[in-house]
Order: C-alpha cells, then sequence, then structure tokens
C-alpha cells in the first residue's frame, strides 16, 4: 500500500501551483496593461508586473530553503482567471468601461493569489519553516498593495466615469420600448457569452 502524502507534500504542491501562477500573470500583465486606457491603471499593471517577476525569485528561493526543485505544476486556477480576462478584452467598450472590467480582472487574479500565500503561509509556519514564512508573507503583503491600488483606482473614478457613460445613450434619445428591446451591442455580447 502506497504511503499517504504529507502536509509538507500538498505544500510543495501549492508551491509549484503558486509559483506557475506567477509565471503566467508575467504574460498576462503586459496584455492588461497595453488594454488600459487609464495612464494610472497601466502604471499600476506595469509595476506589478515587475513585483511578480521578484515574486519569481522569491519563490524560488523558497523552494531553495526547502531542497526542493524549482519547478512548476500546471495552475489551472489562474489559468482560467486569464482566460475571463481575455474575453473582457475582445468586448467592444468604451475606454472606461474597458478599464472598470480590466481592474475586475484584475483584482480576481490578485484575490486567487492572496488565497494561496495565505494558505502557503499557515501551512509553512504549521510545520516550522520560519524563512519560507517570512519570503512568503512579503509576497503576500505585495499581493495585498496591488489589489488596494486597484481599488483605489477603481473608487477614485474609473467607476464613476464607466457609470456616467452607461446610460449616455438613453439620455440622447428616448426609444420607445419593443421590438428591438434588448438588442444592444452588450446584449448580444452577453448572449454570444452564453453560448460558449
Amino acid at each position: 500500500m502506497a504511503q499517504a502524502g504529507t502536509l509538507h507534500d500538498a505544500f510543495i504542491d501549492e508551491l509549484r501551483d503558486t509559483y506557475d501562477a506567477e509565471k503566467q500573470l508575467t504574460r498576462a500583465l503586459p496584455k492588461l496593461a497595453k488594454a488600459a486606457a487609464n495612464p494610472q491603471l497601466r502604471e499600476a499593471f506595469e509595476s506589478h508586473l515587475e513585483e511578480t517577476k521578484g515574486h519569481i525569485e522569491r519563490l524560488e528561493q523558497v523552494f531553495e530553503n526547502l531542497d526542493e526543485k524549482v519547478r512548476g505544476k500546471h495552475c489551472d486556477g489562474i489559468a482560467g482567471i486569464i482566460e475571463e480576462g481575455k474575453s473582457i478584452m475582445e468586448e467592444d467598450f468604451g475606454d472606461a468601461t474597458m478599464d472598470a472590467c480590466l481592474i475586475a480582472a484584475g483584482q480576481r487574479a490578485e484575490h486567487y493569489e492572496m488565497a494561496a500565500y495565505g494558505t502557503l503561509i499557515a501551512w509553512a509556519e504549521a510545520m516550522g519553516h520560519t524563512e519560507a514564512a517570512k519570503l512568503l508573507r512579503g509576497i503576500l503583503d505585495e499581493e495585498k498593495a496591488a489589489d488596494e491600488t486597484l481599488t483605489s483606482l477603481a473608487e477614485g473614478g474609473i467607476n464613476q466615469t464607466a457609470a456616467d457613460g452607461a446610460h449616455a445613450e438613453d439620455d440622447e434619445e428616448e426609444e420607445p420600448v419593443g421590438a428591438g428591446a434588448g438588442t444592444s451591442k452588450r446584449g448580444a455580447s452577453k448572449a454570444k457569452g452564453a453560448r460558449r
């Protein structure tokens, strides 16, 4: 009978998953930055890209400290979040609405990572891996700061600008509700999304 895996095995598995997630994000963040119309949002994505490269280096240190091979394991969770972000970028939204959607996509990734790092830190501490926990906590703090930056950009005007434009067409021309109602681009793209 095979020996059951230990918490250490689960920890290394989660570490490899998170390592791969960070690598995937180094390819996704430049696309988010390029799609952003707001210069501060673009800068936030570019700045977090540099931090993410640092996260990869620190994760490599964690592997080395534990005498484990530096290796990633495909992270399906972040791959799905990145795929959702790609779908958003294919939509025909105005600049402010696109920026609001990019913030939402960025925060989905941040929250996923924050959950992963929280788990890794708890497990590292439980097993007495003090140095690993310290390195991981530093990364978690940066993920939280990136999330807070995105929130402040959203609340600092991007969401409101997008909201102000949400009903601009209604103000310009009051159309009677009839057979054509609900066939806007947005309604069509939602229906298209439902068929995927």
